[in-house]
This record gives C-alpha cells, structure tokens and sequence, in this order.
C-alpha cells in the first residue's frame, strides 16, 4: 500500500467529459492497485456543499472545501481525483495552494463550446 497520493483535477466546461474521463481513470487506477477516491462537482453539489449557490463567493468556497476533504485523502495516502468545471484561475490556484503544488495536477479539457452545446447533458446551454 506504499503510494504517493497525488490530486488530479480535472476542469472543463458542463459536457466536456470531465465526469466520464474521471471514472475512466478511477477504474484504471483502482486495477492497477492505486487507492483512489473521486470527488465528483455534481455528486458534492447533492451533499457537502448543497447548501452553495453559483455566486462567485460560493463558488470559492465549494472549490476550498473539495480541496480541503482531497487533502484529507492525500494525508491518507489515498489519490483523488476531483471533477469540477472550476471556472477562474483564481479558483484554481486557491485549490491548488491547499493542496501544494507538488501534489496537485491540473487537467483542462479543452472541449469546444459548440461540442459541450451539442451534448448538453444537464439542459444548461438550452436554458
């Protein structure tokens, strides 16, 4: 079980696949023996942070606390892949700084608008 965690984000617009490539890597991770955890924007919304709107302060605050409980999971050994679309460099660079840098690795899918329009997986685009 000697492993160095790492936090994998992975950021993108609603529909650029972050979920789905994230529980792709989770399976391929956990076959090779990574213990590894998804925190999932979407599955957090439900739960730990239902109580957060999409204001700019609230926005903040669900990124710190994602960061906050994957560092948790890092102390533990345990790597964390996190799903967020994470819309500011302010934002980014604020889950990284709670993480460390040396742990910490940002994945932008750069999905065009036109492809996140056309899969539009939660009516936003449509709204």
């Amino acid at each position: 079980m000697e492993q160095k965690a790492i936090s994998i984000w992975l950021v993108g617009l609603s529909g650029s696949g972050k979920s789905t490539l994230a529980n792709l890597l989770k399976q391929h991770l956990l076959s090779d023996g990574i213990r590894t955890v998804l925190l999932d924007g979407d599955i957090l919304r439900k739960g730990l942070n239902s109580d957060l709107t999409f204001s700019d302060t609230d926005r903040m605050e669900n990124i710190r606390r994602v960061a906050e409980v994957s560092k948790l999971f890092l102390q533990e050994q345990i790597t964390t892949i996190n799903s967020f679309i994470c819309p500011t460099n302010i934002i980014r660079n604020k889950a990284k700084e709670i993480i460390g840098a040396d742990n910490f690795y940002l994945i932008w899918l750069d999905v065009s608008l036109d492809i996140c329009e056309r899969r539009d997986p939660k009516g936003l685009y449509k709204k």
